[in-house]
């Protein structure tokens, strides 16, 4: 029997979180790849700690991009997210970079030869989700975690050095659920990290508007039920605090958990790794369902093998709100839809630099761009969908 009266949580973290800054260095250098040759191969992964930054992984690319570039461009990186502390400023930080060629193992089955079409860049299974709970057919819960330190990030790079709170910061929501549908949140958790001398009743108030502007009217959490930095002091962020490693945060990057993942992480990857252009796919393929209204839900897997070209399987459910058949509207959507590396690549045209942006703040639910960035998000299945099944 499904569940219809519940709370469900999900988590967000900012981009000053320790995770997320290498989320962000590993995406910064993809789009220096791609945007020296759209057909490069990148794999950089990113740890940092007090001070520290290393670099490594295997790429294919051109020559001009070297080593003092990738060190530079993490730099930028740093500073782009506001970090100019003592335990972690990036002028001062020492960067190691280890990346080295990308294994000759690895190339020949994923390269296209003869007959033979590119394959995808590794074995792994990717999900898609989509439901009306959010205009942009996003899970409640994630969607305003992420809105909340968005907005907050969003003052913080306005008031630049003089703004009180720091880069590194997590929020929290659980929302009440009645006959499946979020009504309210029944508990909001925000941690930032702030000034010295600030103290936590000032720190409240600042996140307060930020929390309020972000959810829908009336939703707001009971006043004891509004968590903000409940240890009372956090002075001390980021990878100084705490160390951060790429592709960690992979849960609050998709659904907030409200839907599988498949395992693998996006950030530092080149459209090639199916990992990152399958999930987007699947991701694009559920939410044109829902806006198409043949579900209120979607739940799409997609399936490969390395150096193999096409998924080795397809599955839909619709969770029962679906208004057609799963077998056919999976039929529909593989014709529609090249599902092969080179087939997503090129249908959402991924072989930009569009990667720094999505590295904080969710990879779905956000807006397509006029340069390709977020193009997975687009609706522009939802006529031929209708069309088909009328």
């Amino acid at each position: 029997m499904v569940k219809t009266d519940y709370v469900f949580t999900s988590e967000s973290v900012s981009e000053g979180h320790p995770d997320k800054v290498c989320d962000r260095i590993s995406d910064s250098i993809v789009d220096l790849y791609l945007g020296a040759d759209p057909q490069a191969r990148i794999a950089v992964e990113t740890l940092a700690t007090t001070n520290r930054v290393v670099l490594a992984g295997e790429v294919r690319g051109p020559a001009s991009v070297t080593s003092e570039r990738l060190i530079e461009t993490a730099r930028q990186a740093i500073k782009d997210i506001g970090y100019e502390q003592a335990g972690f400023h990036w002028k001062h930080a020492s960067i190691e970079c280890h990346v080295h060629e990308q294994s000759a193992d690895i190339a020949v089955g994923v390269d296209a030869a003869g007959n033979k079409d590119e394959g995808a860049g590794d074995q792994g299974i990717m999900f898609g989700y989509a439901v009306r709970e959010t205009e942009e057919l996003m899970p409640a819960p994630i969607y305003y975690a992420h809105n909340i330190l968005h907005s907050m990030a969003t003052a913080r790079h306005k008031d630049g050095q003089s703004s009180p709170l720091g880069p590194d910061a997590k929020s929290q929501v659980s929302l009440q659920y009645r006959n499946g549908k979020p009504v309210g949140a029944t508990s909001i958790v925000v941690s930032t990290q702030h000034a010295e001398g600030i103290d936590v009743a000032e720190v409240r108030e600042i996140v307060r508007p930020h929390v309020m502007a972000s959810l829908p009217e009336g939703w707001m959490c009971p006043e004891d039920k509004f968590y903000v930095n409940p240890t009372g002091r956090f002075v001390i962020g980021g990878p100084d605090g705490d160390a951060g490693v790429t592709g960690r945060k992979i849960i609050v990057d998709t659904y907030g958990g409200a839907a599988p993942h498949g395992g693998g992480a996006f950030s530092g990857k080149d459209p090639t790794k199916v990992d990152r252009s399958a999930a987007y796919a699947a991701r694009y393929l559920a939410k044109n369902v829902v806006g198409a209204g043949l579900a209120d839900r979607c739940t799409i897997q997609l399936s490969y093998a390395i150096g193999v070209s096409h998924p080795l399987s397809v599955y839909i459910d619709t969770a029962g709100t679906g208004t057609v058949d799963e077998e056919k509207l999976s039929r529909i959507l593989q014709e529609l839809v090249n599902l092969t590396p080179r087939g997503i690549r090129t249908h959402l045209g991924l072989n930009k630099p569009i990667y720094t942006r999505t590295s904080s703040y969710g990879h779905f639910g956000r807006k397509p761009e006029a340069d390709g960035g977020f193009s997975w998000e687009k609706l522009d299945l939802v006529d031929e969908l209708k069309r088909v099944f009328g």
